[in-house]
């Protein structure tokens, strides 16, 4: 419902027997790192006197429900609410309420819905928001709010938190650099593919997510014979797949939710059989669940991110069922999607955040950030904990878009990469040495290719 350009959401509960099920899981004793105390209250003390004496904390969802990721931020949404269900929608004995603020992936539209949040709504912080431009905007305008903090929802552009970050705002997923790390270096050793052309949204997590990619394929002796940029939300792509080279290994194809959907489409439609590598959101659950069989033209492509479907860590898989179970199938999909889980984490951070400090937020939010700041954070993608940008290192899964039962697409993890910091294995001198992503940086020849 909407209320004055404000998106109000109910989702249907889960039962309270399920949530007991769910709440006696052996989840292993690394897993919601922070989060045990707010399972306790949320069953042994669900309505304690407390709680009605204080005020509840308002959560801001700042999400795209609007243009290309409008798929995505739907899941979003899901696993805001998946999250708050695990304590009850109650945290150190206040209760927690969210409002969700729809954007459209532009920046202007993003901080609009952000200053409505916190000058009309009143919300205590905010978690989002989701596309990379909207992360550099709302960087900025976290500085004109300092009593107030934002924990990234999953954008990932690298300047949200490299250049001149805010000092209230967290990121708990990784950005579109750190996505890319070892895609590179599989095409090459493991494919053979070392000559590529790429064609990648031109906007700064299209330009943060390659930059990613090719430093890895660069350094591993790739060649990348010409790059092509498309803008974000594109509908006709047949001017640039008709310039494409053929003289290459393969195509390396930066975009995501509705653009992807609608460039495999043309691209079956050219008859193009060029191999093709995927950037982190090339083969998103959104993607690859979308209707029409042009999706199929993914089958064998390699891609990388922070999450891998049939990743057999205990966490991820209990996590998985719990948003199988909490959602009918007709309402989400067959696995979160990178975008949902992102959210997931960020709510699930701002739960043990408030968990520490108890609830309290006075002080211009000083403790809070402090314990945001330290956290080491047992998520389902593994432990998440952040550099002194705020900013998170992590995992990165490298998977292969396969046939899955009754005609469906998953991907299937063939590596990983642990422990990837933000300056991907880099000084912090010779990161920034190399400049900032954009068109043309980096350059293939001076990391060693070609």
């Amino acid at each position: 419902m909407n209320k004055g350009g404000v998106w109000w959401f109910t989702l249907p509960e889960t039962p309270r027997t399920s949530m007991r099920e769910d709440l006696k899981m052996n989840w292993t004793k690394r897993s919601l790192l922070g989060l045990a105390g707010a399972f306790a209250l949320s069953w042994g003390l669900s309505a304690p006197a407390a709680a009605q004496q204080q005020p509840p904390i308002r959560i801001g969802i700042l999400v795209a429900l609007e243009g290309a990721f409008a798929a995505g931020g739907r899941d979003a949404v899901r696993n805001v609410e998946l999250a708050l269900r695990q304590v009850n929608h109650t945290v150190a004995g206040r209760r927690i309420e969210t409002i969700v603020a729809p954007t459209d992936t532009r920046p202007d539209t993003a901080v609009r819905q952000a200053r409505k949040l916190i000058e009309q709504d009143r919300v205590d912080f905010i978690i989002g928001p989701l596309s990379g431009s909207e992360g550099i905007a709302i960087r900025d305008y976290a500085k004109t709010i300092p009593d107030r903090t934002i924990i990234n929802g999953i954008s990932g552009a690298l300047e949200m938190t490299w250049v001149d970050p805010a000092p209230n705002v967290f990121r708990f997923n990784l950005d579109g650099a750190q996505w890319g790390s070892g895609l590179g270096t599989y095409v090459v050793r493991n494919k053979g593919w070392r000559r590529i052309a790429t064609v990648s949204a031109d906007y700064s997590f299209g330009y943060t997510n390659f930059l990613g990619f090719a430093v890895d394929f660069c350094r591993a002796g790739g060649t990348i014979v010409q790059r092509f940029w498309v803008p974000l939300g594109a509908a006709d792509f047949g001017g640039v797949i008709a310039q494409l080279p053929d003289n290459v290994d393969a195509i390396y194809l930066g975009m995501g939710g509705t653009d992807a959907i609608n460039f495999l489409n043309q691209w079956q439609q050219a008859g193009a059989g060029t191999r093709l590598i995927g950037g982190t959101i090339m083969a998103d659950q959104t993607v690859l669940s979308a209707r029409g069989r042009a999706k199929d033209a993914l089958i064998g492509t390699p891609t990388s991110g922070p999450l891998a479907e049939d990743n057999p860590d205990p966490a991820w898989q209990n996590y998985v069922r719990l948003y199988r179970e909490a959602f009918p199938a007709n309402e989400r999909f067959n696995s979160p999607s990178l975008f949902g889980v992102g959210y997931f984490i960020a709510t699930s951070a701002a739960i043990a955040g408030l968990n520490a400090v108890n609830g309290d937020l006075s002080d211009g939010q000083r403790r809070f950030n402090a314990a945001l700041s330290s956290l080491k954070l047992a998520t389902p993608l593994g432990e998440v904990s952040l550099n002194e940008n705020r900013q998170a290192t992590g995992t990165v899964f490298v998977n292969e878009v396969a046939e899955g039962p009754g005609g469906t697409l998953v991907n299937r993890m063939v590596a990983r990469v642990d422990g990837v910091n933000q300056t991907l294995g880099m000084t912090a001198e010779q990161f920034r040495a190399m400049g900032l992503p954009s068109r043309t940086n980096p350059d293939c020849r001076a990391l060693g290719g070609g």
